[in-house]
């Protein structure tokens, strides 16, 4: 059986440029911090990354400091800070906000203090797309980054939180993008890596990966790959709505990412849609990866205005530009043949 990863938005391929980079910054002995011709060589290796992942999210006049994800982020940008935001925000943030922005049915999230709030750029169990506000203190950037065009300097943010391997890099590594002056207390202590602002041997070869992939990912995006993944998201949307018209498309009316789809299917528990599409070969998810092993209903759709049942009954699929046509189309034909099984058994 040859197997269909739709999981995009919970971990991605490693990408060949991520890897060649990874390979060839194993050999670099170094220490980063050492200021002989190996540390220097190391050294290299890291700000040649920064300058990509810069380069790819339009951070120009910003900081890129290296964390090892962006939960790790999210901590160092809202630790000791008092913040509002929403239910539709990943865990990583929801641990660190008051809860208190309302959220639309549409996924839309409205924000009455900018720089007291944080509001993420994309959703990703919906793929809805939030307006980010002038001013706003954090955004989760982490799944808007590399599949829609980011300029940083121009979002309005002051930070934004990243992580390598949703764009095709290394897991174990993403970054906090702050604007250049603006000042942050360090969580890490000690050697003063990062500008003092995350102390620790930097990781180079984690690091030289998610750099790599950052610039694959942006020719990505100047040569319009991520406009074919939006077309063949909108073929399988199609073609499971011809299969079952009481189908709903969370957020469709919204701008959403061009791969994500999230559809709740009526009297269909969203884990058993998941095992059942696994077991004939193909990968999709229940909501977050962080969050769909816990047994309980999305608190994104619920959040949207949907019932603890409607939220219970979605999964999502997300595609990468590794996805083809024909997956698309073997997984809405599979998919479709279960769910009328499904409903033969319920009548």
């Amino acid at each position: 059986m040859q197997r269909v990863y739709l999981d995009y938005n919970a971990t991605t391929p490693l990408r060949s440029e991520a890897r060649e980079a990874m390979i060839a910054a194993m050999d670099a002995l170094g220490n980063p911090s050492s200021v002989h011709a190996e540390g220097r060589a190391a050294k290299a290796i890291v700000e040649r990354a920064r300058a990509q992942v810069s380069d790819a999210i339009g951070a120009s006049g910003a900081d890129v400091v290296f964390t090892s994800s962006a939960t790790e982020a999210a901590g160092l940008a809202m630790s000791g800070r008092e913040l509002f935001g929403s239910a539709v925000e990943h865990d990583a943030v929801r641990a660190w906000h008051k809860e208190a922005l309302p959220v639309a049915q549409n996924g839309a999230v409205a924000v009455a203090v900018p720089e007291q709030s944080t509001l993420q750029s994309a959703n990703s169990e919906t793929g809805v797309i939030q307006a980010l506000p002038q001013g706003l203190a954090v955004s989760d950037m982490t799944q808007s980054f590399g599949k829609v065009p980011i300029a940083f300097a121009w979002a309005g943010a002051q930070m934004g939180l990243v992580s390598a391997h949703k764009l095709g890099g290394p897991k174990g590594v993403g970054a906090l993008v702050l604007r250049h002056g603006l000042s942050l207390d360090a969580q890490i202590r000690g050697g003063g890596q990062e500008m003092g602002r995350r102390s620790g041997t930097e990781n180079v070869i984690g690091i030289a990966g998610f750099g790599a992939a950052a610039a694959a990912a942006q020719r990505d995006l100047e040569t319009g790959v991520w406009s074919r993944v939006e077309e063949f998201r909108n073929i399988l949307e199609i073609a499971l709505e011809a299969a079952a018209k009481e189908i709903i498309f969370v957020g469709k009316e919204s701008q959403r990412l061009p791969n994500t789809s999230c559809f709740i299917a009526p009297g269909w528990k969203g884990e058993t849609q998941v095992m059942q599409m696994d077991l004939a070969g193909f990968a999709i998810s229940a909501g977050s990866a962080c969050s769909s092993g816990k047994v309980r209903p999305s608190g994104v759709l619920t959040a949207m205005g949907y019932s603890d049942v409607q939220a219970a009954q979605a999964v999502r699929v997300s595609m990468g530009p590794e996805t083809t046509e024909q997956d698309i189309r073997r997984f809405a034909e599979t998919w479709a043949a279960k769910y009328e099984k499904q409903r033969a058994r319920a009548a």
